[in-house]
């Protein structure tokens, strides 16, 4: 099983990681930093599995996803699990050099780029696609028309829960173009995510709020691995299980407004 893995070089993405190598998977790391990818290669090394591959890209320019695309496209002849983890959390607003908000963008638009990209080979070897999502998903209010908030009232946690709201619909959207795609919230977990901000002092002060990244982990594997990542496309887990959720997070028609809203901001043709 060949894995694909982004946001790999901490936290849950490499947990995830080191939990699949383990199990025989041919683990591919992609991340922003060298010397955290070589880190959790050398981990998953050590654990008894293959050397994972490792592969640059920072996911706030799209130009360099279009480049990790075409590297993996030209390394693997297939790609059996796709597992969109790479995310960030900023409560000041930052634009990237695409001119997108800076959630937004990696969050889902760099996602939805490399998925897109990666479409016909993770097709052909009826691949599953595993995104991160969050509970904060049902927080948000996404605007199709207005993905950065230029237009709407900022705020780094609401726009947060747009972005991850993104996530759920672009599952709905990937399982109606045929692919065992699924997203999770993978828990309230005590990483280095959303560093700084009140609520993550709160996940790491008080006793039983957060989770260790191993948890959020083994759910993201869940899903990689066993049958309810097959069985159940297009939904959105919780603690291993689909959850039901708003109208927001499942909606075709906004799902399908928000794929072109995506494939226009990303340069693909819908």
């Amino acid at each position: 099983m060949i894995t694909v893995i982004t946001g790999a070089g901490a936290g849950i993405g490499a947990a995830s990681a080191l939990d699949l190598a383990r199990r025989g998977h041919q683990i591919v790391l992609i991340g922003r930093t060298p010397e955290r990818l070589r880190a959790v290669a050398d981990r998953a090394a050590e654990a008894g599995g293959a050397r994972p591959d490792t592969l640059v890209a920072d996911f706030s320019s799209l130009d360099q996803v279009r480049r990790l695309a075409a590297e993996l496209l030209a390394r693997y002849d297939r790609i059996d699990v796709l597992v969109n983890n790479a995310g960030v959390m900023s409560p000041d607003r930052r634009t990237t050099v695409d001119g997108n908000e800076l959630m937004i963008q990696v969050n889902h638009l760099a996602p939805f780029l490399l998925t897109n990209l990666l479409a016909d080979r993770l097709a052909a070897s009826s691949a599953r696609v595993v995104t991160t999502s969050s509970r904060a998903a049902k927080t948000g209010r996404l605007d199709p028309a207005d993905l950065s908030r230029e237009r709407r009232r900022w705020n780094g946690w609401l726009q947060y829960g747009d972005s991850k709201q993104a996530n759920a619909l672009f599952t709905v959207s990937l399982a109606e173009r045929g692919l065992a795609a699924t997203c999770l919230h993978p828990g309230v977990l005590k990483t280095s995510f959303a560093d700084g901000t009140l609520f993550m002092k709160m996940v790491w002060r008080v006793p039983g709020v957060g989770e260790p990244p191993e948890a959020g982990a083994a759910r993201i594997v869940h899903l990689a691995t066993h049958s309810d990542g097959v069985d159940h496309p297009g939904r959105y887990f919780v603690k291993n299980a689909p959850a039901r959720v708003p109208k927001t997070m499942s909606d075709p028609a906004l799902a399908a407004a928000l794929w072109d809203a995506s494939a226009a901001a990303t340069g693909l043709s819908g």
